[in-house]
């Protein structure tokens, strides 16, 4: 086990009033292929009963009948994603036979039942296409204190009246219970439930700069640990599990058809969202496996995740922004700080980190004029600048530096995603690199303040020459997230000596005309502009790079120009949230403690779909609105 994972201990589990008593069994093994004497049963057979329209109560609400939320998500599809199998093809191709865990996740019907050797779609029955099914999950056991990771999963065997019982947190008093025998198990609402797959391992040992080995195998995936080791897993005010932001908890619902507007959980349930970041692959297999393919699956079903998705995006960061009072156009742009704070529960980005990328643009305009910019993203990949900040996870294998290759890593070259809160130190889950550093309590930041500056652009002319007064830059922050590079879609591709996996996912790229980037959030402010052309004569005195702040009230650093502000609430069309981080050097301060943050906004989903806020102006010092 990892160190500073937290399995809790667990109460015993009750099985249903219309079941004989039996407990799970005590550190159950990992059920091997072919060793189940009940098959899991087919998602279908719970289709009937877990497929409905909300209770009248919450009709208004999004829908949280269990089938109708999973069928669209990437879990009922893990094993249909065309970019699964075009990864496992390279995969084998590096390391043959070490894919059997890539199934095991991604289809566990296909490993149960002895097919856990596929590397292309075709080698699966129809009925494996299901990914992560119902009984996957609601027949899972506690396994501990066995280690968590790498899909080593316990499914309950044990039939009660003719079935095996479906697992959950919840129970049924009274009369009105399921037709099927059923047992109340914490372990199915768990995090730990979660880290059964969503922790990763593979079998090269991991090795620093040097070459010297640190750990038996590389931590290719840590989202269930960078949970463990964070606030969220702290019992108290700050606990949130992997449940609480990807099943949205529902209050007094009803658990399956027959109970609708006349009986419910009084505990509350859960709705099935289970949406991640992963938006185009969503919209890849609409188009594959909905109405414009082959049928399977209704749109209905994709276009739920896909707004279940949007809305998770949202939450996922905040973004601040700080400038100084005034530009002069001519002498250029500084003291300009971004700050992006990680709202999740895990690093962000997290999981499988080939081919993905988050990273910063800042865009400074006056009128229709690009002035300044940085991260502009060309088709292909963000401009880099020299001022690009990039969140992402680069593994490697050392000794020839070859990336996108799973199975060959050995080396984080690095990872600067974000923590989140209160991640402790631990080899499997630091960051790699000089990014970031530890808090005073120890701890690694959850934010990360990025600074820019550009050269002085004399040639800008005032637009306005008249009016002395009215002239501002719009500076604005956009927080991108690219889950498929076209730079990975081509290595799948070209690097793919084995079938037509990797041609076949480039194709559906090229084209849907590739993977847009995803906006997980901004920030727009305007600075007063109070001067053009050549700078003027050095004085002795630098020019006002004092930090705007938009926030209500007085900022941190009062001084004698605060007046010059209008102080008033700022309004936006969407959510305003300067939040607030711990250390020395948080969101919104600068490093002496200082106030300085602007107006900020969450993440709004894919700017494909989404518009982008409107920008919020800065008052002038003459406190014109604007």
């Amino acid at each position: 086990m990892i160190p500073g994972f937290r399995r809790p201990t667990w109460l015993a589990t009750t099985v249903g009033a219309a079941a004989a008593t039996i407990c799970a069994p005590a550190n159950a093994a990992p059920t091997p292929a072919n060793g189940l004497t009940n098959e899991l049963r087919e998602a279908q057979t719970c289709q009937m009963c877990h497929t409905f329209n909300n209770a009248k109560a919450q009709a208004a609400d999004p829908l949280y009948a269990p089938y109708i939320g999973w069928q669209g998500s990437l879990m009922a599809n893990a094993a249909r994603d065309p970019v699964f199998w075009a990864g496992v093809a390279i995969a084998d191709q590096d390391h043959p036979g070490e894919t059997v865990d890539c199934i095991r996740c991604h289809s566990p019907r296909a490993f149960l039942e002895g097919r856990g050797d596929a590397t292309e779609i075709t080698d699966l029955q129809p009925r494996d296409l299901d990914g992560v099914t119902c009984e996957a999950c609601h027949r899972m056991m506690d396994d501990s204190p066995n280690p968590l990771g790498n899909a080593r999963y316990a499914i309950d065997d044990v039939l009660v009246d003719g079935l095996v019982p479906r697992r959950g947190p919840w129970t049924y008093d009274g009369p009105d219970t399921p037709p099927h025998s059923w047992i109340n198990d914490p372990f199915t609402g768990s995090s730990e439930m979660c880290g059964t797959c969503h922790d990763v391992s593979t079998e090269r040992p991991r090795v620093d700069a040097d070459g010297n080995e640190i750990a038996p195998q590389f931590n290719e995936q840590r989202t269930y640990s960078e949970w463990a080791n964070s606030d969220f897993a702290v019992e108290g005010d700050t606990f949130a599990s992997c449940q609480d932001c990807h099943m949205p908890a529902l209050e007094d619902v009803p658990g399956c058809q027959q109970f609708v507007d006349f009986f419910s959980h009084p505990t509350g349930g859960r709705r099935h969202d289970l949406v991640g970041a992963n938006r185009f692959v969503i919209e890849l297999l609409r188009q594959e496996y909905g109405s414009m393919g082959t049928g399977e699956l209704a749109d209905f079903f994709f276009d739920t995740a896909l707004a279940r998705t949007d809305e998770l995006l949202a939450t996922a960061a905040t973004v601040d922004l700080a400038a100084p009072r005034s530009v002069h156009l001519g002498e250029g742009l500084s003291g300009v700080e971004v700050t992006v704070t990680n709202n999740s529960g895990h690093k962000l980005p997290t999981g499988y980190s080939e081919g993905r990328v988050m990273w910063l643009e800042v865009e400074a305009t006056y009128g229709d004029d690009v002035i300044w910019t940085s991260g502009a993203y060309d088709g292909t990949a963000p401009a880099d600048d020299g001022q690009l900040r990039t969140y992402e996870g680069v593994a490697e294998e050392l000794s020839t530096g070859t990336t996108l290759h799973l199975l060959l890593n050995d080396h984080w070259r690095r990872d600067t995603r974000i923590p989140p809160a209160g991640l402790t130190q631990d080899l499997a889950t630091d960051p790699v690199g000089d990014r970031y550093t530890p808090l005073p309590d120890g701890t690694w930041p959850n934010y990360d303040v990025a600074p820019y500056s550009f050269a002085g652009m004399p040639e800008v002319e005032d637009a306005t020459p008249d009016d002395e007064t009215d002239d501002e830059l719009q500076i604005t922050a956009r927080l991108w997230y690219l889950i498929n590079t076209p730079e990975y879609i081509e290595v799948l591709a070209n690097d793919n000596v084995t079938n037509e996996a990797g041609n076949d996912v480039a194709m559906l790229f090229d084209t849907a005309g590739g993977a847009p980037p995803m906006l997980l959030g901004e920030a727009t402010l305007a600075v007063p502009i109070d001067g053009f052309g050549e700078p003027p004569p050095t004085t002795g005195t630098g020019p006002d790079t004092g930090a705007v702040d938009t926030t209500a009230g007085d900022d941190d650093d009062d001084d004698d120009d605060d007046d010059d502000l209008d102080t008033g609430p700022v309004t936006t069309a969407g959510t305003t949230n300067n939040a607030e981080g711990t250390g020395t050097e948080g969101p919104g301060q600068d490093e002496d403690g200082g106030g300085g943050c602007s107006c900020s906004t969450e993440g709004r989903g894919n700017a494909a779909w989404l518009l982008l806020l409107p920008a919020v102006a800065m008052r002038r010092r003459r406190r014109r609105r604007v």
